[in-house]
């Protein structure tokens, strides 16, 4: 099992740290600094906790006035780059938000973004003056460092993971796209997949307003095109008609199904939680031209009131002759996920072409 984020904030990475603020401030006490951070309940602290206590502690013992601190980070900085120094940024969001430091904390999120993330810092200041803060994106999605030209699109986003959401931009993603519209053929690959997510958080809110972008966007440009295939994953999964028309998915044609026969199979049918199932496909495609397929399953989880709900799971997307002939099969493991807990009972698993049932079969899950 991989080693949890949090654990990165070890004290020999802390002594290190403190050691590159002495050099700039001899005044700073490394070992109090680190005390204070790894106080009795530093163990209970989750990752953005951390990061958190971090940035309060560093204010402590760093000088009281916000611009001799940040002037001391901006010594350092160079040599301060990677995932865990997401508390750079964050030291802003904590110290920095009052209306005095405005332009100077713009300055340092910028700077810091390149050497870590300033996503989420940005946040705070979008809730306070959304305007405000769009127009400092806006001219941020013209600068020459993609790094800076990712936060424009990533610190916007509605739905950021791990981020405070934006209800404002919820509601109204208008000015979100407005920016964006300054991205869509950005030639840096990690700037364009920030696009895309972000236009995938605003399509689980205004899937209208995202379809129409995505009609009006593609063809326009390669880079282009690869944003719009990937910002309509949420709608593709969804299967939406058009959406799915815009993207070559088949269906029926002149009344003729695209899936002839289908099998759909689990072996073995009765499981426990943690056992694994093989789950065995076929399907025939009818004659004709080349087709887009997504073949996917969906389990229709049994919830804890004996409601169900459905995850699906991708097999494959690819385009294939008329006529092909598809099989597969792919383990799966009934075992409780951090964000998946399993009820005992009859689980209904589908086979989806395309977003439409082609065949299902059935397992019992006892605990």
């Amino acid at each position: 099992m991989a080693e949890p984020l949090k654990n990165m904030y070890t004290e020999n990475f802390l002594q290190l740290f403190g050691e590159k603020v002495q050099s700039a401030y001899i005044p700073f006490d490394t070992n109090g600094f680190i005390h204070q951070v790894m106080d009795e309940k530093w163990d209970e602290l989750e990752l953005k906790e951390r990061i958190r206590r971090i940035s309060f502690t560093l204010g402590a013992f760093l000088p009281s006035n916000y611009e001799e601190a940040l002037d001391i980070l901006f010594a350092i900085d160079e040599h301060c780059s990677g995932f865990p120094y997401l508390f750079f940024p964050d030291f802003v969001e904590v110290y920095g938000q009052g209306e005095e430091h405005w332009d100077l904390s713009m300055k340092a999120l910028e700077r810091f973004t390149s050497k870590s993330s300033a996503e989420f810092a940005v946040r705070p200041f979008l809730l306070r003056e959304p305007e405000r803060m769009m127009q400092q994106m806006t001219t941020w999605a013209g600068h020459q460092s993609e790094h800076v030209r990712r936060l424009a699109s990533e610190g916007c986003r509605p739905r950021l993971p791990w981020g405070q959401a934006l209800p404002v931009f919820k509601r109204d993603p208008a000015p979100v796209l407005a920016v964006l519209e300054l991205l869509k053929t950005d030639p840096s690959l990690y700037v364009r997949k920030s696009v895309a997510n972000n236009l995938n958080d605003i399509a689980k809110d205004h899937p209208d307003v995202v379809i129409a972008t995505a009609q009006r966007w593609k063809g326009t440009h390669p880079d282009t095109d690869w944003i719009v295939r990937h910002g309509c994953r949420t709608l593709i999964r969804k299967s939406i008609p058009e959406v799915m028309a815009m993207f070559g998915y088949a269906d029926e044609t002149d009344g003729a199904p695209l899936v002839t026969d289908a099998s759909f199979s689990t072996d073995p049918a009765l499981l426990r939680l943690g056992d694994n199932c093989e789950l065995s496909y076929a399907l025939q495609l009818r004659e004709g031209d080349p087709v887009r397929v997504r073949i996917e399953y969906g389990i229709d989880f049994v919830k804890a009131r004996g409601q169900v709900s459905r995850k699906l799971f991708l097999l494959s997307d690819k385009t294939v002759p008329g006529g092909t002939r598809l099989a597969g099969t792919r383990t799966h493991r009934f075992a409780d996920l951090t964000t998946r807990r399993h009820y005992a009972g009859e689980h209904r698993i589908a086979l989806l072409v395309n977003g439409q049932e082609a065949a299902f079969t059935m397992v019992e899950l006892q605990l």
